[in-house]
């Protein structure tokens, strides 16, 4: 079997939201699996490249709001969530995907659709780990992830999935990475499919 896609991504993006809404189809189309890497936007951007959120840069931030808006309108996607409301403290999504990948592997994509639809369908804030438990997909073992995420073990989970993302040189969300080779953005999929089909130039 040839290596599965990598899909790195942060729940606080929308754009990975987009974007994995089409990864496993296009992964599918090429004989591949996804393998779901959740990162840290506030660990990348913000502490190691120095720069600040997309919706508080100048110009930049309400390019970013019309476009997030025009591509939900694009996908036939319901935007519940208010660009401008607080930013939603990824860690407990995160760190309960990271036990999830390690327990229960075969339900990381139904645990990525059903954080991601809650968060960016539903405005629903999961910055709280009862927001987070109440939204696990059916499967999961809810009564071992509770127990879980009252230790220590889902965030060493998911520190060192953002440090292999560091590592991996990825620094936005989303970021397909293809047997070795990077394609960060939503827009970049395109190239993805491409590259599989090819592969590469």
């Amino acid at each position: 079997m040839p290596a599965p896609v990598q899909f790195y991504f942060d729940f606080i993006s929308p754009y990975g939201w987009f974007a994995s809404k089409r990864v496993e189809d296009i992964a599918r189309r090429h004989g591949r699996e996804v393998d779901w890497n959740p990162m840290l936007l506030g660990v990348s951007v913000l502490k190691v490249m120095g720069l600040k959120p997309l919706l508080d840069t100048p110009l930049k931030g309400e390019y970013v709001r019309r476009d997030v808006r025009r591509t939900a309108r694009k996908l036939g996607l319901a935007l519940g969530r208010d660009l401008d409301a607080p930013i939603m403290n990824p860690l407990p999504a995160a760190r309960a995907l990271c036990w999830v990948k390690q327990y229960q592997p075969h339900l990381q994509a139904a645990t990525v659709h059903a954080f991601y639809d809650a968060c960016w369908t539903h405005g629903i804030d999961l910055s709280g780990v009862d927001a987070v438990l109440a939204h696990v997909p059916p499967g999961v073992d809810a009564a071992r992830l509770t127990e879980a995420m009252a230790g220590d073990e889902p965030a060493s989970l998911l520190r060192a999935s953002v440090d292999a993302s560091l590592a991996a040189g990825v620094f936005g969300s989303p970021t397909v990475v293809v047997d070795g080779e990077p394609f960060w953005g939503y827009e970049r999929l395109p190239d993805v499919e491409q590259w599989l089909a090819t592969g590469g130039w």
